[in-house]
């Protein structure tokens, strides 16, 4: 985990929220991270994350399990193609069935795979590299939203 968020910090323009008891985030949201283009530092207004990694699950998200000690999982919107090509379906026909437990594994998002979002519990050999080159894509693709609400 402490490796995907060093990746995304690296990236030109990335802002990656860690909430914790310090700040105004919601007490639910520490441990998790959010990664954002924001080269100014600052939260963008009306944008959601294009990343996320996140240590527990949430009350309308329990499918992966979460809450054992040692598993997060990693949330990164793509493209419809991206999509395709990594689950082999649409975003909103995903109809297969899944184990949403398994690791390792590149999955439908259990909530928000009709919306664009990918999901890696505990990236590891098989998924590590792919999971690196979608957040690029991911953070490179907000970038590009970014640029074009400013020619606006």
């Amino acid at each position: 985990m402490e490796q995907i968020i060093a990746t995304v910090r690296g990236l030109d323009g990335a802002l990656v929220l860690l909430p914790g008891p310090e700040g105004d985030f919601p007490e639910f949201a520490w441990g998790d991270a959010f990664f954002y283009y924001a080269p100014d530092g600052r939260i963008p207004l009306n944008t959601q994350p294009y990343g996320t990694v996140v240590t527990k699950d949430y009350p309308d998200d329990t499918a992966c399990d979460l809450d054992p000690r040692d598993r997060w999982r990693v949330n990164i919107h793509v493209d419809r193609a991206t999509f395709k090509e990594l689950t082999g379906e649409e975003p909103r026909s995903t109809t297969r069935p899944r184990d949403y437990t398994s690791t390792d594994t590149v999955l439908p998002h259990p909530v928000y795979g009709p919306l664009g979002w990918l999901c890696v519990v505990n990236p590891g050999e098989r998924t590590a590299d792919t999971v690196v080159r979608l957040l690029r894509d991911a953070h490179e693709a907000a970038r590009a939203r970014a640029a074009r609400r400013q020619d606006l």
